[in-house]
């Protein structure tokens, strides 16, 4: 009778099993709020774990969230970093959006602190990884505006991973004074100049909110508390704080150089970097990001925070050992957010930052083919080309108004028939470019391709599962 009863049951949960795209199986709610549920979830074809953030499209467009839908993709395709949560993919069908992210087993930080205070080694090692996703993020253009320990998840090897990037903000909002206005974070980790609601700079905001984290990983509790809301923001506004007597001189000192109440005095990047406290048994990360370069948080970024040289070196030796790591994917495929975004009538094409910049064509002619095509047209106008994989890369020689004009091309496979060259102006003018796209590319292209300007033909999309 129990057989029976066990067997009844694994049939009942098998058929409620729900598949999002036919790619993912749904498992158990992580976490909701007012417009997205996250859910654990499972890849069907690598069984491989990860974290399901689900939309509802109707809600967000009708409160007109979808601009900060947009941004929040944005970011997260900025910052691939093995200490920040990664987004994997974004699909869509006509109710939801799904954003697939990595599975991060280890919960909050916060957790750990509510335990009790942390040793010395501990906590160094979680703020010296939380200072490494932080460079890299302002490197990037990119400033959290809302770390705490409940945005720093820990994974199953006790890594840091910073998630919870809705209240991000990329360098092209800040204003003309140079600043950032929103009013946005946390109460307790938020900087004074915020309070002070005369414009602040996003890393030295960023900065502070690491200083408090920092406190409250070594003291057990917050630098600035009060039962009162406006009592604590004084006490932030003043800079009023207390080490406590197991603090050492020296990470005392430290914490001083963080919460400094004046954002020009704080400490930066590469001075925290050099600082004797941090320093001790500090790993650099070494990691890929999008365009295959290999980074290296050091001490390459400048006082601002942003990234001294274009493309960080490497030397010989690591170019021979170096690996790619299974977290950071580079997709072979188009997902069905990507082929939605085609049609005119959901055009989220933004998200992806496509604009006057670039274009799509679709072609059936396979990779090869199209990429000796693309060579062919740089040979006439006398471009260099390097290709690599299915992406190709036009460099002309001649200085133009904004230097030499560059251009990546890069082909999808969108059904096993058909594939999408995605093109888009990497560097140089924008007239020049939009003369070569008209009367090269384009002209050159059309015996191979068909351009995307209206809805792909609905029988490549999936249904929608929900």
């Amino acid at each position: 009778m129990a057989t029976t009863t066990s067997s009844s049951s694994s049939n009942s949960k098998k058929e409620n099993q729900v598949l999002i795209l036919g790619r993912y199986e749904i498992g158990k709610l992580l976490g909701h709020g007012t417009f997205a549920k996250v859910y654990l979830a499972r890849n069907i074809k690598t069984n491989e774990c990860v974290a399901i953030k689900v939309i509802d499209k109707e809600k967000i467009l009708k409160i007109g969230l979808i601009a900060h839908i947009k941004r929040e993709i944005s970011i997260l395709r900025r910052v691939r970093h093995p200490n920040i949560v990664q987004l994997y993919e974004v699909m869509a069908t006509k109710a939801k959006i799904y954003f697939v992210m990595e599975y991060v087993k280890g919960g909050e930080l916060f957790n750990k602190v509510a335990k009790g205070r942390l040793k010395e080694e501990v906590a160094r090692k979680y703020f010296q990884q939380l200072i490494s996703a932080v460079a890299f993020c302002h490197a990037r253009g990119v400033y959290h505006r809302d770390l705490k320990p409940e945005n720093i998840l820990l994974d199953e090897d006790g890594n840091v991973k910073v998630s919870d990037f809705g209240l991000s903000a990329i360098s092209e909002q800040i204003k003309q004074d140079g600043l950032f206005h929103t009013f946005c974070g946390t109460p307790a980790y938020v900087a004074p100049e915020v309070l002070g609601r005369k414009g602040y700079d996003g890393a030295k905001v960023d900065l502070w909110s690491c200083g408090v984290i920092l406190f409250v990983l070594m003291a057990g509790y917050l630098p600035f508390h009060d039962q009162n809301v406006m009592a604590m923001y004084k006490k932030i506004y003043k800079g009023e704080f207390r080490c406590p007597r197991w603090f050492s001189p020296e990470l005392a000192r430290f914490l001083t150089r963080l919460l400094d109440t004046n954002p020009e005095r704080r400490i930066t990047i590469p001075e925290i970097m050099n600082n004797r406290w941090f320093k001790k048994g500090f790993k650099h990360v070494k990691f890929y990001i999008e365009d295959d370069k290999l980074c290296s948080i050091n001490d390459d970024v400048d006082d601002k925070g942003v990234d001294s040289s274009s493309e960080l070196s490497e030397s010989e030796s690591e170019m021979e050992i170096r690996r790619k790591p299974p977290s950071l994917p580079r997709p072979a495929s188009l997902n069905a957010f990507d082929i939605i975004s085609f049609s005119r009538s959901f055009d989220l094409s933004g998200l992806f930052e496509d604009g006057e910049d670039g274009g799509r064509f679709i072609s059936g002619a396979p990779v090869p083919k199209i990429i000796s095509k693309l060579e062919e047209i740089a040979k006439v106008v006398s471009f260099a080309v390097r290709t690599k994989d299915c992406r190709v890369s036009l460099e002309g020689s001649k200085e133009g108004a904004k230097g030499p004009l560059t251009i990546a091309a890069e082909i999808f496979e969108l059904t096993p028939s058909l594939r999408v060259v995605e093109v888009k102006k990497k560097a140089g003018d924008r007239v020049e470019y939009e003369e070569f796209y008209h009367k090269e590319l384009k002209p050159g292209l059309q015996n191979l391709t068909l351009e995307v300007d209206g809805p792909v033909d609905s029988s490549h999309l999936p249904s929608d599962t929900e």
